[in-house]
């Protein structure tokens, strides 16, 4: 992942801990084997955050974070957070 995700101008409105937040993620996301990612994602997801994303920000955090990712694996992903969505109303 290269840096260029901090000029993205769907930024400039997100509080400044959720940048710091996502910056820390991305710090992570480029340390990690690309075969890992999806579990990665699967584990911040599952986890207990500090920081309650809208609906919106996690579609732009995620766009962000998979931008170089191949279809396959994004496709993996979306049916993931789907999935995710899903659970998450039963509670």
């Amino acid at each position: 992942m290269n840096e260029h995700w901090r000029q993205d101008p769907r930024l400039q409105g997100m509080n400044s801990q959720k940048l710091k937040y996502l910056a820390d993620l991305a710090a992570q996301v480029e340390k990690t084997p690309k075969n890992k990612l999806l579990p990665l994602f699967m584990s911040i997801s599952a986890g207990s955050s500090q920081m309650d994303f809208s609906d919106s920000e996690t579609d732009l955090l995620v766009s962000i974070l998979t931008a170089d990712m191949s279809k396959e694996e994004k496709k993996k992903l979306d049916t993931l957070r789907m999935l995710s969505r899903k659970l998450g109303k039963k509670r």
